[in-house]
């Protein structure tokens, strides 16, 4: 098993910045690939960043050039940065690892482990 946890969501203006967290515990060896997932109110959740082990990194479009993301393999802990933050990126964000099915990656149903999510709102 693996736990996740998710910190550091909270209030923004638009254009601001913030930078979550997501700290892996567990057998963390079967975490190669972390990604990062979004769920809008009355949205279904989707892809935002993924990050594998090898330092290969993918974006959707709608945030490429804003987020960044990263991971430090000795804490076990994941990084989302967010920068110019505009009120659409208001969701729930998600970590999640445990990715069965390699090449789908941005299929939410293809990860096995999940955490529980913290806020994020950006005001206009």
């Amino acid at each position: 098993q693996v736990q996740l946890v998710e910190s550091g969501g909270g209030l923004v203006q638009a254009g601001g910045s913030l930078t979550l967290s997501c700290a892996a515990s567990g057998r963390t060896f079967n975490t190669p690939t972390m990604g990062w997932f979004r769920q809008a109110p009355g949205k279904e959740r989707e892809f935002v960043a993924i990050s594998w082990s090898v330092g290969i990194s993918r974006y959707a479009d709608s945030v490429k050039g804003r987020f960044t993301i990263s991971r430090d393999n000795p804490k076990n802990t994941m990084y989302l940065q967010m920068n110019s933050l505009k009120p659409e990126d208001t969701a729930v964000y998600y970590c999640a690892t445990g990715l069965g099915i390699a090449s789908m990656w941005q299929d939410q149903k293809s990860y096995r482990y999940w955490g529980q999510g913290t806020q994020v709102t950006v005001s206009s």
